[in-house]
């Protein structure tokens, strides 16, 4: 399986400080919010009879080349910090997240000529630094600190690979919060970068070639220099990238300029000989797959599965034999072999569709190590190569594990484990023996015993059953504010994981729920299904009744719900507000998707027709329409308080969505409550966003909550 990277954060307890306060209606009157000016147009098109107003478009223009958007941003921040340093509980935060978030956290190892690789961050450090050992309990040496990259901690290493003697390591470099990359080479001996430099990385593996020399990576042409943050990412194609060789040397292994749209990234077998091209054309997992022999001196592709249909996974080969996960006929998926030298190559079940999502597998140790979802909870199975069960990977208890990465003969692994009262801890794993040994634990000075963590089934609109994490302190009882949050989109799960920003909010007597919605992979590609296109109603449908349910539950008190979301999660929050704006205090919405008659026009938007449709097909353009937050803000209904947040250098979903949403809630009569955006500079949608920015940031999203959903905040002693 692939290499996870799982938040390592903490949870500390303290004594209660729950007090509930009177319902905002008896409160203090609200003084008027007195915004920025927004110049409004009269832009608007016709599409599909329909004429639809587009006020404020001139605010998708960059930042960074706009002086009026610039100046926009410049008063918009100017006001929502005035506007927080109201708040008592603010400092209050900022104080208590700085101390939860200093503690040491790993990541998992990865193993290359016998050295062990993997991240670290001794606390407060703005970003993860890169160790090495020379044996798995051996003292561990600096490779990488990025913390002296830039003056404002804002450039991070990003993704990284040793070459399998270990020799070296192959890293990127993330500036700033943006996707883009720029590729390097460390010599793992002396801990000095070599000449090799690739530019215009993005959305890429990156592969050595078994013998080191050189490395396989993806990626696009370089953009003008003024659309570098917003332009379509097209054209991406596979390079070879030969040692000691400038990027213009670089060899082209696949492309396909016929079709722009579609992306290719690589991966190269164990053994060396084949690399396994995946080329996919959204965000659905459909794809292609091109098999190149690598002892073929012309390289000729070879393609295996065509027609974009079906999941297609690599798990691993023995000679030709290769190892796949699929969805084709298994909407939960299932492990299939093919014999690669075969003229015309045939999947064979090995391993069946599960009750139990298959989330991925690998080969390590002489096994086949599948990792599964049940109801939003990790199992992880060992099996033979021939399919026969061999038994269960013990897990410390219900929650997420990650991991299970190395060479297939090494009986040695690792893998995380994590849950919501449980900080992740890295463990060692003997494939052969099954038993597992803490190799990494953090240290906190915090009792998960005093948390509880409950599962809960609510019925959504259409009687579907969604389930629900319901997070708080064991003495909190009656109903509390709480904080709801959930993502429902892209096949993407949310699972149980620690989080020292979501212990600030705890530890103070909130409540955390996390829902497990339509639209994600809790329940495989049905769940996914059922939440997306035209189904997208369903998503709003199922968040809405879980926040009806808390309420009805007396989890929660009908003055007293925040709810939270990010990108796809942030247009859910925008969505659900404007359908329900009277069951919310509180709405922070992160990094949204605002507009949703053009996103598709933007950087990476155009891969997300999978899920929302295309805005210019009339089908789905009336779905899109119907619940788009930027063109169905409900004038002359009463609004909860809104924060929403994004960065100027967000290239993937670009700040012009929420710059725009903002606008439309200034100008609208949705009552006195604030509706502010606060936006962060030197920073993306959230990769590589510094620690400082990260506890700033935080600290302001929960005085804002605790404000408006009654959570009094006071020091923890």
């Amino acid at each position: 399986m692939r290499r996870v990277s799982l938040a390592l954060l903490p949870l500390l307890f303290v004594a209660p400080t729950y007090a509930a306060s009177a319902p905002q209606e008896t409160r203090a009157a609200m003084p008027t919010i007195d915004y920025p000016q927004t110049r409004r147009t009269d832009v608007a098109e016709e599409q599909f009879g329909e004429k639809v107003a587009d006020p404020y478009r001139w605010l998708e223009n960059d930042v960074r080349n706009d002086a009026e958007v610039a100046k926009w941003v410049a008063d918009q921040n100017k006001l929502t910090d005035a506007y927080l340093a109201t708040l008592p509980g603010r400092d209050l935060f900022q104080a208590r997240l700085k101390a939860l978030f200093d503690y040491e956290r790993f990541g998992v190892p990865t193993k290359k000529g016998g050295r062990y690789f993997y991240s670290y961050n001794s606390g407060l450090q703005n970003q993860a630094v890169l160790y090495v050992r020379d044996s798995v309990d051996g003292q561990g040496r600096l490779l990488l600190d990025p913390n002296g990259w830039s003056k404002d901690g804002a450039t991070a290493l990003g993704e990284w690979e040793p070459s399998e003697d270990g020799k070296h390591l192959l890293y990127s470099v993330q500036d700033g919060g943006s996707d883009w990359r720029t590729v390097q080479v460390l010599d793992v001996a002396t801990g000095k970068p070599l000449a090799d430099k690739v530019e215009w990385v993005k959305f890429s593996t990156l592969v050595w070639a078994k013998d080191g020399s050189g490395f396989f990576y993806s990626r696009f042409p370089a953009p003008a220099a003024d659309q570098q943050f917003q332009a379509l990412n097209e054209n991406q194609a596979v390079y070879f990238h030969k040692l000691g060789n400038a990027q213009a040397a670089d060899q082209l292994i696949y492309a396909t300029p016929e079709t722009p749209k579609r992306s290719h990234t690589a991966q190269v077998t164990d053994d060396g000989r084949y690399l396994v091209v995946t080329t996919t054309e959204g965000t659905d997992n459909r794809y292609e797959v091109t098999l190149i022999d690598l002892q073929d001196a012309k390289r000729t592709p070879r393609k295996l599965v065509k027609g974009l249909e079906n999941e297609w996974s690599l798990v691993g080969n023995q000679g030709t034999t290769f190892y796949w996960s699929t969805n084709k006929g298994a909407p939960r998926s299932k492990i299939v072999t093919m014999d690669v030298s075969a003229a015309t190559p045939t999947p064979r079940d090995l391993i069946a569709e599960d009750a139990a999502v298959l989330q991925g597998a690998g080969i390590v140790g002489g096994m086949l190590v599948a990792s599964y979802l049940v109801d939003a909870k990790t199992e992880v199975r060992r099996y033979a190569l021939g399919g026969k069960l061999a038994g269960k990977v013990d897990l410390p208890g219900i929650g997420t594990a990650g991991g299970f990465g190395g060479d297939q003969d090494d009986p040695e692994t690792f893998f995380v484990f994590t849950s919501f009262a449980t900080p992740s801890t890295v463990y060692r794993y003997d494939v052969k023996t099954g038993q597992a040994s803490p190799w990494a634990s953090p240290k906190v000075a915090f009792d998960p015993a005093n948390y509880v963590v409950e599962q809960r089934f609510y019925a959504s609109k259409d009687g579907t059953k969604v389930p629900m994490f319901v997070v708080k302190r064991k003495d909190v009882t009656g109903p509390a504010p709480t904080l709801l949050y959930a993502y429902g989109g892209f096949n993407v799960p949310v699972l149980p994981g620690f989080s020292a920003s979501r212990v600030a909010w705890m530890e103070q007597g909130g409540v955390l729920a996390v829902a497990n919605i339509r639209g994600g992979g809790e329940y495989g590609k049905t769940w996914h299904d059922g939440g997306r296109l035209a189904n997208k109603q369903n998503v709003f449908d199922d968040f809405i009744g879980a926040g009806e349910y808390l309420i009805a539950q007396g989890i929660t008190g009908k003055t007293q719900l925040a709810i939270q979301g990010g990108s796809n999660g942030g247009l859910l929050v925008g969505a659900v507000v404007n359908q329900r704006p009277d069951l919310f205090a509180a709405a922070l919405p992160a990094v949204g998707v605002m507009d949703m008659l053009r996103f598709d026009r933007f950087t990476a938007g155009r891969y997300w027709v999978d899920d929302y449709g295309y805005p210019s097909k009339e089908a789905d353009f009336k779905v899109l329409r119907a619940y788009s937050p930027y063109h169905n803000v409900a004038a002359g209904k009463t609004y909860p308080a809104i924060l929403a947040t994004t960065a100027d250098t967000d290239d993937r979903v670009v700040p012009g969505h929420t710059f725009k949403y903002t606008a439309m809630l200034q100008a609208s009569d949705i009552g006195p409550k604030p509706h502010l955006a606060r936006i962060e500079t030197r920073a993306g949608h959230g990769s590589g966003k510094p620690t400082d920015k990260i506890i700033e940031e935080t600290a302001d999203l929960w005085a804002f909550a605790a404000k408006w959903t009654g959570l009094e905040v006071k020091p923890v002693q």
